[in-house]
């Protein structure tokens, strides 16, 4: 448990919070049984609640698993009281972490971000964790159009696995970001507690910003699916174009089977005696199959 304190009011971070640090917060500001038991245990979806001494919000931030390629939901537990703010994660947020330490050791920071009221520094943490994101959705849309780059140079086989990973990202964020608005909303409401009323126009804007971000994973979405799509119609041409040409290279071959056949259950063979008999063969085998080559060019199947 780490703290930065100022005049006004002071910032309170736990990173994966233990029994000594839930009971050490209990103890110091009484808050309502429900809202400590949220800091024990995960909460699976965004969540605002309204206590006498506090209000509790429990937001989703996506972070990136460069291991397994694809984005997982951090949970963050949120109190704002009168003169506090308590931040609460099991996961590291590096860029809560990077801000936590930029405002520690710099006081200049300390007094822009820190000198008006808990909920002003909610609006910059939460307008900071949502701008985190757009680098992120920026680094889908370079994948996007290196897919698209390679399908067409040629490279389905290789693309298959690579639209995989990048779908399965754009799905893990978008389960991450969708219910945020209603935690977003329930800030901007009349007669807010712990929220001064020329602060609601920021959190309105956050909604904006939450929404700018939901449309670009949309885009991402449907250019995603719109490019699986195009990989999986080449690579079906592919298959049948190969499956046309052994059926074609079939067809010619049968009439040679056939000959050949006839020629082996014959006990005594046409020209068998003949010096050239080979070469007669063989000469009406390759008429056969040109034969063949004709009709399915003035068919067309060809």
């Amino acid at each position: 448990m780490r703290e930065i304190k100022m005049e006004k009011f002071s910032w309170i971070d736990i990173q994966d919070p233990g029994a000594d640090d839930i009971l050490k917060i209990q103890k110091k500001f009484n808050f309502h049984p429900l809202v400590m038991e949220e800091f024990s245990t995960p909460t699976l979806r965004p969540k605002a609640a309204e206590y006498d001494n506090c209000v509790y919000l429990a937001i989703h931030i996506p972070l990136f698993d460069t291991e397994n390629k694809t984005t997982y939901p951090g949970e963050l537990d949120i109190v704002l009281c009168e003169n506090t703010l308590i931040t609460s994660h099991d996961v590291e947020i590096y860029q809560l972490d990077d801000f936590f330490k930029s405002l520690k050791k710099d006081k200049k920071k300390r007094e822009i971000y820190m000198n008006q009221s808990p909920g002003a520094l909610l609006r910059y943490i939460l307008e900071m964790l949502l701008e985190s994101c757009f680098p992120r959705l920026d680094h889908i849309s370079k994948k996007l159009d290196h897919i698209e780059r390679e399908i067409f140079a040629q490279h389905e086989k290789e693309m298959v696995f690579e639209i995989s990973i990048v779908k399965r990202d754009i799905l893990n964020f978008r389960r991450t970001m969708k219910p945020q608005k209603t935690v977003f909303e329930s800030l901007t409401k009349e007669n807010h507690k712990y929220v001064e009323r020329e602060l609601r126009p920021y959190f309105q804007d956050l909604i904006g910003t939450n929404i700018r971000i939901w449309n670009m994973l949309e885009s991402a979405k449907e250019t995603i699916e719109s490019l699986e799509s195009t990989n999986n119609s080449l690579l079906s041409n592919q298959l049948d174009m190969t499956m046309k040409v052994l059926t074609i290279f079939s067809a010619v071959m049968l009439p040679m089977t056939v000959y050949s056949n006839i020629l082996a259950m014959s006990a005594d063979i046409p020209f068998g005696r003949n010096p050239y008999g080979f070469w007669i063969h063989l000469g009406i085998m390759f008429f056969l199959s040109g034969f063949t080559i004709s009709i399915f060019k003035l068919r067309k199947w060809l």
